[in-house]
């Protein structure tokens, strides 16, 4: 049997996080369906404007805060009492307004990554029962993070997530040049941030496994070497309840292998993609000399200098279903997607022994309750 994930004050039924994907391919309605059946839901903040009623082409930085708000309502709507959270990028512009809405907006977890959420426990001391998740890829960057907000805020994390950089789709915390050299050990850095904070701060806290988490297989390997969960993306893409345009989730069914693989980020970051429409994505922007109208990264080359591309913008069209032009973020598994499912189907793979158990203990209780009530009459 799984162990419930419990981070912070909150407990998810099964140790599963559904990952993070902007933009809008993880928002109100994948995330409700995800926390509805037992695991921990994370709308993706990054481009939440866009495609949003509030957006009218010209207002980005100032709607995100009310579209976020929104996509959690459609979430708990499905979900009334799940566990749903946000996904935050530390490298957006508008990082700490999301934050702040996120948690208006009533997430129960925040997951921060692309950068080192260093001033968060800041943004949340009025909402102590939000929990707090740094994603890292290595335990040096879980100890600054740990270090630092003790420190300064009396706060540690209620969980962190472990990124492998060799896996992993979307942006990256790891640099190109390190990726891909076959030097890179997740568990090891699973069990090194589990050990830094027991020797440390005599806690045991969760620690997730994200990166190429595919199967129950996948789950129940992480979870022999040390995770206490999993956060899982890629997988959620392919279902009738992601959000993203049914021509994004093809493109998933369509790729092989060898079309995913890592690209430049405008962000400065390394990111995992489906590689077969590069040009295109980068022709779009030159062909109509367009400039930065969103402002969405604190850095970005784009905005600095026209290099490369508008990233949000590619991820949008994308998400509408322009998968000629747009940018498809993927891990390396997405491959394997051979049909288009729905995510109970997903949870009753990974879990089917473990809900029959329970449905079978729920069984017998049920009919020893109703024995006792027979003899008392």
């Amino acid at each position: 049997m799984f162990k419930p994930l419990r981070i912070g004050k909150h407990e998810a039924r099964y140790p599963l996080i559904q990952g993070g994907m902007g933009v809008r391919v993880s928002a109100g309605s994948l995330a409700g369906h995800v926390a509805k059946c037992g695991g921990v839901g994370l709308v993706a903040s990054p481009g939440i404007s866009l495609n949003s009623p509030h957006f009218n082409g010209k207002n980005y930085l100032q709607t995100s805060s009310l579209a976020l708000k929104d996509e959690l309502k459609k979430a708990y709507e499905i979900a009334p009492d799940g566990i749903i959270g946000v996904n935050v990028m530390v490298a957006l512009s508008d990082f700490e307004e999301l934050v702040v809405a996120a948690v208006e907006g009533g997430a129960k977890v925040l997951v921060c990554g692309a950068g080192l959420p260093m001033t968060l426990p800041a943004l949340t001391a009025h909402a102590p029962d939000v929990a707090l998740v740094p994603i890292v890829s290595s335990v040096r960057a879980a100890q600054l993070v740990a270090k630092k907000w003790d420190k300064t805020y009396n706060r540690l994390p209620d969980a962190v997530v472990v990124e492998d950089p060799e896996t992993a789709g979307g942006h990256l915390g790891e640099k190109m040049e390190n990726i891909g050299n076959g030097d890179y050990d997740q568990y090891e850095t699973v069990r090194g941030v589990k050990e830094f904070f027991r020797n440390e701060y005599g806690l045991d806290i969760p620690v997730i496994a994200a990166g190429g988490i595919w199967d129950r297989a996948d789950m129940l390997h992480a979870l022999a070497e040390g995770a206490d969960g999993v956060q899982m993306a890629s997988r959620f893409v392919p279902t009738v309840e992601c959000d993203a345009d049914d021509a994004f989730k093809q493109a998933y069914l369509d790729c092989k292998k060898e079309d995913i693989g890592l690209i430049m980020s405008p962000a400065g970051l390394p990111g995992r993609a489906i590689l077969s429409n590069q040009e295109s994505i980068v022709q779009y922007d030159k062909e109509r000399s367009s400039v930065c109208a969103m402002g969405c990264l604190k850095k970005c080359s784009y905005k600095e200098s026209r290099e490369r591309f508008c990233i949000v913008r590619s991820l949008d069209r994308a998400q509408r279903g322009d998968v000629e032009t747009g940018l498809i973020f993927c891990g390396t598994n997405a491959w394997k997607a051979d049909r288009i499912t729905t995510v109970q189907e997903i949870f009753d793979e990974l879990f089917a022994e473990e809900a029959a158990v329970e449905n079978k203990e729920g069984a017998e209780s049920t009919t020893s309750e109703e024995a006792v009530h027979s003899q008392a009459a």
